[in-house]
């Protein structure tokens, strides 16, 4: 239940920053994040805090509710996107800063089942993913508006799976309410990105989809039109630093070149 509590607590700060929008002081950073990043960027910030006494305010929640909050005046002064889409999204209204812009991680898609030592299964076309349901639910992200649910609805589509499924899934606001919903046992199987299953003991990995079944995970990074904190790029340069790919990839994440 308190990994459940974080995220609702995500997505409130998230709520609290657009209703009440509070400017950085000179020594600090706000991030609105993907929830997907949220124990590896808390690591970098955590890092990079102590190399040189800033401070990094996180804002977790899903890229889309982000994304539409920094377009609709929010106070961010770096986005980290689940989503390439997402930020060219940004990028085209004008809300990200001329260049400011990379592409640090990558990560994998998988489907994941309620509890340790479920039986691996092989994700292609022969799977009878509505049989392991056995009448329960298939735990994603909005299918139509968050990137881990756009992502799994892709491969499940190209696998020929998302038809018969489709009315049995349950959609969450973001990646790691679905996580919640599956390692709770609210629903026996779900569909996350590889990175957020290892952060809960109570699921496990059962398959890896095929890379070629949905577009490639890229989580991109870009500094905002409107910050105005002095130390927004040197966060955003901190990022993609040796001290962060380090702690990134000890989170599983892949690092971009």
């Amino acid at each position: 239940m308190a990994f459940a509590r974080s995220t609702i607590l995500s997505g409130l700060t998230a709520l609290a920053l657009l209703a009440a929008p509070l400017r950085a002081s000179a020594d600090q950073v706000t991030v609105f994040a993907a929830a997907a990043l949220t124990n590896a960027l808390d690591a970098v910030a955590e890092r990079w805090q102590a190399d040189t006494g800033h401070r990094a305010l996180m804002s977790y929640a899903g890229t889309s509710a982000l994304a539409r909050q920094i377009q609709g005046g929010a106070p961010a002064d770096i986005f980290i996107s689940a989503s390439v889409d997402w930020m060219d999204a940004l990028e085209a209204s004008g809300d990200l800063r001329a260049g400011a812009r990379r592409d640090i991680l990558g990560t994998r898609l998988v489907l994941i089942a309620h509890g340790q030592g479920a039986e691996p299964v092989t994700l292609d076309e022969s799977l009878d993913l509505l049989a392991m349901l056995d009448g329960g639910k298939l735990s994603m992200s909005l299918v139509d508006a968050v990137p881990s649910g756009v992502y799994g609805r892709a491969a499940l589509e190209a696998l020929g799976l998302w038809e018969a499924v489709a009315p049995h899934v349950v959609q969450s606001y973001n990646v790691r309410s679905a996580l919640a919903f599956v390692a709770m046992g609210e629903a026996p199987l779900g569909i996350v990105y590889a990175t957020d299953a290892v952060v809960e003991d109570n699921v496990s990995v059962i398959g890896t989809f095929p890379e070629t079944s949905h577009p490639p995970i890229i989580l991109p990074a870009a500094i905002t039109a409107q910050s105005e904190s002095p130390v927004a790029e040197a966060f955003f340069d901190f990022l993609n630093s040796e001290p962060a790919r380090d702690i990134w990839a000890d989170h599983g994440f892949e690092l971009v070149e």
